[in-house]
């Protein structure tokens, strides 16, 4: 489902979705450079109650944040050529570890991701705002579970 989101309604999704998140769930982040996917992750972390700063890990691949409610392992994969090095950085070991697992540029390594994860596109509306599509791909019944949680549905 798409909406136009205020960066103040983007935040509070992002809110939603650290409260909505589960153990195990992977949340996918897409977008074109500067749409708000690293400031995204900084507010979910703050309301997971990670207290440190949250940077993107471009040139580290993962960092991981503990200290809240559910781990965080954050990953950017921009510089991946071939969507299968994300196993050279620990990409297994972080699944079904216990914690969040959230995926900046998760387009590029779309073939590897779980058969159930939480996909969010974020694209350029105006200065303002930005168009968002939200889906939980893999279980329609946490899709419709979602969808209600972060005043999605219709």
């Amino acid at each position: 489902m798409e909406k136009i989101l205020s960066f103040e309604e983007l935040d509070k999704l992002a809110v939603d979705m650290a409260d909505f998140s589960r153990e195990n769930d992977v949340i996918a982040l897409v977008g074109d450079l500067g749409t708000g996917k690293t400031t995204f992750v900084k507010t979910l972390a703050k309301e997971l109650g990670i207290e440190e700063n949250i940077k993107s890990p471009t040139f580290n691949y993962v960092l991981e944040h503990h200290g809240g409610r559910l781990p965080l392992y954050h990953f950017d994969v921009y510089r991946l050529t071939d969507p299968e090095e994300v196993y050279e950085v620990g990409y297994e070991d972080y699944l079904n570890n216990g914690g969040l697992v959230v995926i900046e540029w998760a387009d590029i390594i779309e073939s590897e991701l779980p058969k159930e994860y939480i996909e969010i596109k974020l694209y350029y509306h105006d200065d303002e705002s930005r168009k968002i599509s939200v889906k939980f791909i893999g279980d329609l019944d946490r899709e419709r579970e979602l969808f209600k949680y972060v005043g999605f549905s219709d």
